[in-house]
């Protein structure tokens, strides 16, 4: 499958499927949390709580994206993205421990408001690593392949999730979560040596959207 894949490439691929996967248990039982540890049962408060939790991180999110972009674009090599990625993946990895501890509706936006932050420092820096590492004449297929690995990861962590949250509760769930988290954020640091100090040549590719499947 990774058949002339070069290594930044395979490397990045296999971060997302952690970091994808680790997210994908907890979005299935994301709103039963909440209903069952922060709004005591109650239906209609804990829709509500779900809901401004999904605003404070796509607003949040939207919001910071392109600024960073922006100040990535204007500082030639690739070390910043990588440290943007690195720091942004070490911060999700923390949102999940902190919903451990977390019993008020301002705990969860807050939560939220990190995990926006966090993503919005990791997507636009992944992005640009993978798109000037991608093999040229394998960009379509190179995308694919990431999409591809990820939505997998999502799917099966998706089921698993809810089956651990049912027997073993939400904890079991979100410190699993977590784990994933900083395992991908130690796989990254496989391509630390690979970062360019200097701009390298972009080719024209399709957008995707990995690390985008995230639901909250």
């Amino acid at each position: 499958m990774f058949k002339g894949v070069n290594k930044v490439i395979r490397t990045i691929i296999y971060w997302d499927l952690y970091f994808n996967s680790a997210w994908g248990l907890i979005n299935p039982v994301f709103a039963v949390f909440i209903m069952h540890n922060i709004t005591s049962e109650n239906v209609g408060k804990a829709a509500e709580v779900a809901g401004f939790a999904a605003l404070v991180y796509w607003v949040l999110k939207s919001f910071l994206q392109i600024p960073i972009g922006a100040y990535l674009d204007k500082n030639h090599g690739e070390h910043d993205d990588f440290i943007f990625t690195l720091v942004g993946t070490i911060i999700c990895g923390l949102v999940p421990i902190g919903y451990i501890f977390a019993s008020l509706p301002e705990h969860i936006y807050l939560l939220q408001g990190l995990f926006a932050i966090a993503m919005s420092m990791l997507i636009p820096s992944s992005y640009a690593i993978f798109t000037r590492h991608i093999d040229k004449g394998k960009e379509a297929v190179e995308w694919s392949l990431d999409s591809t690995v990820l939505g997998f990861g999502a799917g099966i962590t998706g089921a698993l999730g809810g089956i651990i949250a049912g027997r073993f509760g939400f904890t079991s769930v979100f410190i699993l979560a977590s784990i994933l988290n900083f395992v991908a954020a130690f796989s990254f640091l496989a391509i630390k040596r690979h970062m360019s100090s200097k701009n390298v040549e972009v080719p024209r590719v399709p957008p995707t959207m990995p690390a985008e499947q995230i639901e909250v």
